[in-house]
């Protein structure tokens, strides 16, 4: 039997600790949380871009690949940190010397993978396949990290014009630009300033630059994009040990992933600030739906990207009223449900359904996370712990589905 445990919520979580071109002159610090998620939110567009003429199941096999093949990219990442990025490509080379750097990365991630159950299990390990033939997953996948790793560059070039590699760092990302030219949107995405893919793309990489809890001290400081691909993933597993549908998995990781979207307009606004002036929270919530249609939704439907705006909001409970209402669609009107109707009656891909009340969870439990782990590094003030109880309190006797939260946060005293 599948479950959630500490140790997986902790190493998904350690990627706001690793630093990227940590060899580099940074105007900021860039995080490889932070990165990944751009690289998933990159990896979604071009997904809707390459499967319009797709039949239905053969469009969710291939998301629901780039969905968990971008979490197992990014789990072993996390474990070869020390790996510059062009020794690892030399070991990639050599057949032998992968086998056996996979073999213990598979065994360092053993203990944390494998209570999500074998199949889980299993499907990792063959994602490592040296005799998997590549697939569309594959190329999306590695025009996003080319996409995320190439617009981190430009942030840091202007500053390192005495760096010697340079230039060779410069023709390595030409290369890989030419090699996805045919892949469909990728030509979009790299022009800002004149596409609406281009300019949403560049819209979401600057919430790496928004932090979280920005009235408090923290280690490590999270960024609202980080959080957004923690919650994401959070979401993912909950939905494995929950058997989720396909659909349903798919669905909730990218709304984990989009949660926060509307807070590049608005600032990562804190709840007590919401709720210290009567009305302030509905004020902030229709002015986010205002500039998200002004900025997001109707650039991409002048522009024929009507079906990514529509996905969007339904991912971002514009339907609804909030991205945390459990829905599915049916003869495509979107429907509000519970979680029991989600699980009994609706988890089916016909339905497309989506979880709200879980996705509150994932998004609180990384709160929570968050906070523990600035505590646990020292940072022990007062608005931290009191934000750990309130959420402890609120989850104690809170169980979802096959899920107990108290007994997981219990986990963490």
């Amino acid at each position: 039997m599948s479950s959630i445990r500490k140790g997986l919520l902790q190493t998904v979580f350690s990627g706001a600790y690793m630093k990227r071109w940590n060899d580099k002159l940074r105007p900021a610090e860039l995080y490889e949380v932070d990165k990944q998620a751009h690289k998933m939110i990159i990896a979604w567009l071009l997904l809707q871009e390459n499967t319009r003429a797709m039949e239905a199941d053969a469009r969710r096999v291939l998301g629901d690949r780039i969905v968990e093949w971008g979490i197992f990219d990014y789990l072993f990442r996390l474990v070869i940190t020390d790996i510059k990025p062009p020794v690892y490509y030399r070991i990639k080379e050599n057949p032998e010397h992968h086998r056996q750097l996979v073999e213990w990365v598979q065994g360092e991630l053993e203990p944390v993978l494998s209570t999500l159950g074998t199949e889980f299990w299993e499907r990792f390990i063959a994602y490592f396949d040296p005799h998997r033939e590549p697939e569309l997953a594959d190329t999306i996948l590695a025009a996003a990290h080319f996409y995320a790793s190439s617009w981190e560059f430009k942030l840091i070039e202007g500053l390192n014009a005495f760096d010697d590699e340079l230039d060779e760092i410069r023709e390595s990302f030409r290369e890989q630009q030419e090699s996805f030219q045919g892949l469909k949107g990728f030509r979009e995405l790299l022009s800002p300033k004149t596409h609406a893919l281009g300019k949403l793309a560049n819209l979401c990489g600057q919430l790496r630059f928004q932090k979280r809890w920005s009235q408090m001290p923290r280690i490590p400081e999270t960024s609202v994009m980080g959080h957004m691909f923690l919650v994401g993933c959070y979401s993912y597993f909950f939905s494995v040990v929950q058997e989720a549908c396909p659909a349903r998995r798919q669905n909730n990781f990218f709304c984990g992933l989009f949660h926060d979207l509307p807070e590049m307009l608005t600032r990562d606004i804190i709840s007590p600030v919401k709720k210290s002036v009567k009305e302030l929270d509905a004020l902030i919530k229709a002015y986010e739906d205002e500039e998200l249609e002004r900025r997001v939704f109707q650039p991409l439907r002048d522009e024929g990207y009507t079906d990514i705006a529509d996905r969007l909001g339904y991912f971002l409970g514009t339907e609804t009223g909030s991205e945390f209402h459990d829905c599915i669609e049916r003869n495509g009107v979107v429907e509000r449900v519970t979680f029991e109707q989600l699980q009994s009656l609706y988890n089916d891909n016909s339905y497309n359904p989506k979880d709200g009340e879980m996705l509150k969870v994932c998004d609180e439990l990384a709160a929570y996370i968050e906070a523990y782990t600035a505590v646990k590094n020292g940072i022990s003030i007062n608005e931290l712990n009191q934000a750990m109880w309130r959420l402890r309190d609120k989850y104690r006797k809170k169980s979802i589905g096959r899920i107990h939260v108290g007994a997981l946060m219990s986990d963490f005293d």
